[in-house]
């Protein structure tokens, strides 16, 4: 509106419309101001003077001419948005000819563009013409499938104007019509919604002929083409802006068309015949064609009501010309004019499944040959063949049952009472187990092994393992005897036990098709049990001895319930300091196997390796014995015994934990007390200084001389203020003087030497920042005994003393200032140098005097 202003805009006249038919004249307007829905004014003018026709938003606008009309509903505006609207005129009249004014009030701030614009419209008379065939055949046709029909309609007008005719064929399809083939206003054909295909074969096509006629023909009729057919002309006439405008239409009823439907069907319903019987069917074809024709059978058989014909198989065939295809044990034969029957000898079980036959029409043509003018297919029969089934009776009974879990199981499924067996007949087994809970809670079957046809063994989920490892064994003893032998028996095989004789016979190719089965009572393999108990006493053989003196205790075993036990046995001790290995604070000793294997389990003390003895004495009883005791082996002794019994496959299965009562070590000594503490005179050092640890020990009570005491001292390190990190090993000096250290990342080293009797000092050479953190000692005393026995005391931890590293500046700076310093001396000395040499030899020049020239001088006035 801002670049151009308000725009009205009709159709590009003149309009031509014809007399009698309904004519709607469009209006818009764009790019105005104001409310989005805009209103018009209609006005017509024969001549010069405009009537007002009708308004939309001004009743009183409507002259007295057309007051009548617009009352009425023949003049009427149909708005199809808020900025257009429609002139409807329900049924024109030639005195409607003329120029017709559509204007819209301004709602504009500035006026600008158009605000109303005209159209002429042109009225001509009604000269199209449409009809249908004279002939009254026509009006009702009756035909079979697969024949051809022909409608004719005759359209013609008379029209002043240059107009083309539009001819549609329809064909009513309920309440509604549907378009089969037209020959357009532009002269195209165009086949209808599903008529493709067919037009392109030409089975449906269009004709032109004489005296204006149109002519549908239609080939291969099927029943979808039955109903009402009629032609439908429409008048077309160009318009001024070059597009096509339709300005009337009509229609006439050529005729009905009835198809009468081929059926295939066959006679019999579902089919059930014994095995070896034959199969007698008939396809039946129903029709009421009356000329002269020829059938062509094919019957055909699927596993599946819903097979296609592609995925059926193809049985037998008889073409037009009655050629039957060969086969052996099925015969195809023409009954009557329309019945064909099928015959199957000697049926199998595997001929049960669906047949259905497909049947196609051909009918002769003018030059001989024949045509298929219809294909049906009838629906499927069902097939059943019993098969022959054998009789017999199975017998089910278990030869060796457990007393004990680990004792073997066997079971025997015999064939009984076998009658009318023939010699295509063979027998395999399936064994199934089945848990017995209490109750009536029902509890599914599990399969452990099955036989084919070919008596291939098949493991089912529950036992394939045990199948595998020999376990289970699965045998056929003789002709009608299964065996089935469990080798070691577990409380988890308790349970029910039956088992499946399947029947298989031979078939015509030489297959094998199950035909029976029969299922064996069950049998219960149980056993009682009762809950195994183990009971461990533990007793100590010395009630008094010292420190050195061997400790001794012994562990008897009883046990009830266990088949032939056999016992392993674990000596721990529940120490209270903080050498204890176990999670729970236990530390396990040394054991035996229940195979008498001895094996040292947490034992570390390398001095002593040889200094716990672990013994069977009885089958029931065994020993421990620890020589030369320290006070370090203070604490709570158990045995932890396991009884096991024979297992599977010369294995042990273990079967129950014990035990024993508790056995105390406690010494009282009346020795010294050691104290321990780190000292250092300068916890805080600079980078790459000596920092000095000293630890320190010291004794309380008995006196004791240096030669009579040893001590082992280990440094640790926690890297963090607070003691929240794992300790670090840093150095350790044994009671013989050897220094282990660990392996370390940085620059900084270690020494750690006795200082005196009672001092041990560690040295950390070239300190660096990581070498900070809490530091302490670890002391553990050893002492000689009077009888010269060294016995080891409890380890002593120091409180720790907290190690801090800085950095020096003035030596951090020290040297590279003195680097800098020298380098720019020789800099600046290097550049005096080059200075002077450049000045010397580059630059000198030679001063060249010149020569005077003896002249005489010359006066003013010459000059």
């Amino acid at each position: 509106a801002f670049c151009r202003g308000r725009i009205v805009r009709v159709p590009r006249g003149p309009l031509i419309r014809v007399v009698g038919t309904e004519v709607a004249i469009p209006c818009s307007v764009s790019d105005y101001d104001g409310p989005s829905e805009q209103n018009f004014d209609w006005e017509f003018s024969r001549e010069t003077d405009f009537v007002r026709i009708v308004s939309t938003w001004d009743s009183a606008f409507t002259s007295e001419e057309y007051q009548k009309r617009v009352g009425r509903g023949d003049i009427k505006l149909r708005r199809s948005s808020n900025d257009a609207v429609e002139l409807v005129i329900r049924s024109i009249q030639p005195a409607d000819q003329g120029r017709y004014k559509c204007s819209t009030p301004s709602t504009d701030a500035t006026v600008q563009g158009n605000y109303d614009a005209e159209v002429q419209v042109k009225v001509i008379s009604d000269g199209l013409s449409v009809s249908g065939s004279k002939a009254r055949s026509s009006a009702s046709l009756r035909l079979s499938e697969g024949d051809s029909f022909k409608l004719r309609c005759s359209a013609t007008t008379t029209s002043p104007e240059h107009t083309h005719l539009h001819v549609s064929w329809q064909a009513k399809s309920g309440s509604s019509w549907r378009d089969i083939l037209s020959l357009t206003h532009e002269g195209k054909f165009q086949p209808g919604p599903g008529y493709e295909e067919r037009y392109r074969s030409g089975d449906v096509r269009l004709d032109t002929g004489a005296n204006d006629t149109y002519r549908l023909s239609v080939s291969q009729a099927s029943s979808a083409d039955g109903g009402a057919y009629r032609c439908l002309v429409s008048e077309w006439v160009r318009g001024a802006d070059g597009s096509w405008q339709k300005i009337q239409e009509k229609s006439v009823e050529i005729a009905t068309v009835s198809i009468q439907r081929t059926d295939v069907v066959i006679s019999t319903s579902n089919v059930s015949v014994t095995e070896r019987d034959s199969l007698d069917l008939t396809c039946n074809i129903t029709t009421d064609r009356s000329g002269i024709f020829q059938a062509e059978v094919m019957w055909y058989f699927s596993a599946s009501p819903d097979d296609t014909l592609s995925d059926a198989q193809l049985l037998l065939s008889m073409d037009h010309d009655s050629v039957v295809s060969d086969s052996t044990l099925i015969s195809l034969s023409h009954v009557d004019r329309n019945s064909y029957r099928l015959l199957v000898r000697d049926v199998d079980v595997e001929d049960s499944g669906y047949y259905f036959c497909e049947a196609a029409i051909w009918v002769p043509l003018h030059n001989g040959s024949w045509h298929k003018v219809v294909e049906r297919t009838s629906a499927p029969v069902s097939v059943v063949v019993t098969a022959l089934e054998p009789d017999y009776d199975v017998f089910l009974n278990a030869s060796k049952t457990p007393k004990f879990s680990d004792d073997p199981t066997e079971l025997n499924c015999r064939i009984t009472n076998v009658q009318d067996t023939e010699a295509n007949l063979r027998f395999s087994v399936s064994w199934y187990y089945r848990q017995r809970l209490p109750g009536d809670e029902a509890v599914p079957e599990e399969l452990l092994a099955s036989m084919d046809a070919d008596w291939t063994l098949l493991p089912g989920d529950r036992g394939r393992e045990r199948i595998q490892n020999g376990e289970i064994i699965l045998s056929k003893k003789s002709a009608d005897t299964f065996t089935m032998r469990i080798q070691w028996t577990s409380e988890g095989d308790r349970g029910d036990y039956f088992c499946v004789i399947s029947a298989w016979s031979r078939h015509r190719n030489n297959s094998w098709v199950k035909s029976k089965d029969v299922t064996s009572s069950s049998v219960n393999i149980f056993w009682a049990t009762q809950d195994y108990t183990l009971t461990v006493e533990a007793v100590k053989l010395k009630p008094f001895f010292v420190a050195g003196h061997t400790f001794e205790m012994t562990c008897k075993v009883s046990s009830k319930n266990i088949k032939t036990p056999r016992y392993s046995v674990l000596i721990t001790a529940e120490k209270p300091l903080a050498d204890q290995s176990g999670p729970n604070g236990t530390t396990r000793i040394i054991s035996l196997s229940q195979d008498s294997v001895v094996r040292l389990e947490d034992w570390t003390d390398q001095t002593r390796v040889d200094g716990v003895v672990l013994e069977k004495v009885q089958e029931n009883e065994f020993r421990y014995r620890m020589y030369q005791t320290q006070v370090s082996d203070a604490g709570l002794y158990r045995c932890v015994v396991t009884a096991w019994s024979p297992g599977g496959g010369g294995m042990w299965r273990e079967a129950v934990n014990g035990l024993s009562n508790p056995i105390q070590i406690d010494f009282q000594t009346s020795g010294p007390v050691f104290n321990v503490s780190v000292h250092s005179d300068s916890p805080t050092i600079y980078q790459g200084e000596v920092a000095d640890l000293l630890c320190i020990v010291t004794t309380e009570g008995m006196l004791l001389e240096p030669d009579d005491m040893s001590f082992d001292v280990s440094w640790f390190a926690v890297r963090s203020f607070a003691l929240d990190r794992e300790p670090i090993l840093l150095a350790s000096l044994d009671r013989r003087g050897i220094v282990s250290q660990s392996r370390r990342n940085g620059s900084s080293d270690l020494s750690l030497e006795r200082i005196s009797p009672l001092e041990f000092r560690l040295r950390v050479h070239g300190c660096e920042d990581h070498d900070f953190g809490n530091h302490y000692c670890v002391v553990t005393p050893w002492v000689r005994s009077a009888t010269g026995v060294w016995q080891r005391e409890p380890d002593i931890k120091a409180k720790p003393i907290f190690l801090s590293v800085k950095m020096d500046v003035l030596n951090a700076f020290k040297y590279p200032l003195l680097i800098g310093i020298g380098l720019a001396t020789v800099i600046g000395l290097l550049s005096c140098l080059i200075g002077y040499c450049s000045s010397r030899w580059c630059c000198k020049k030679e001063v060249q005097e010149t020569r005077r020239e003896r002249r005489r001088l010359m006066s003013m006035e010459m000059d």
